[in-house]
């Protein structure tokens, strides 16, 4: 379940930090009882970064599996090792 702090509770940073950590989750915060911002750890952060490209690097995949810009797995690994003299 999302967390959801009012914006006068980025006042308390080092509960903040410590709940950013503990959730591993972002956290919501709004203003005036509307959303305004989203905060999260750095450990979060860069896991969400991966995933994210992972998923473009997916998605680029099946494009190109659609496209027909595909190579037979061993005839791959032939030219490969020709390339490189293997």
């Amino acid at each position: 379940m999302p967390r959801i702090i009012p914006i006068k509770d980025l006042k308390k940073t080092s509960e903040l930090s410590a709940l950013c950590k503990e959730v591993k989750e972002p956290v919501f915060i709004t203003k005036n009882g509307y959303g305004d911002m989203v905060i999260m750890s750095m450990e979060t952060y860069e896991k969400t970064m991966f995933l994210n490209d992972v998923y473009r690097k997916l998605e680029e995949g099946e494009r190109s599996i659609k496209a027909g810009e595909v190579m037979d797995g061993f005839d791959s690994l032939k030219e490969v090792r020709t390339k490189h003299g293997l």
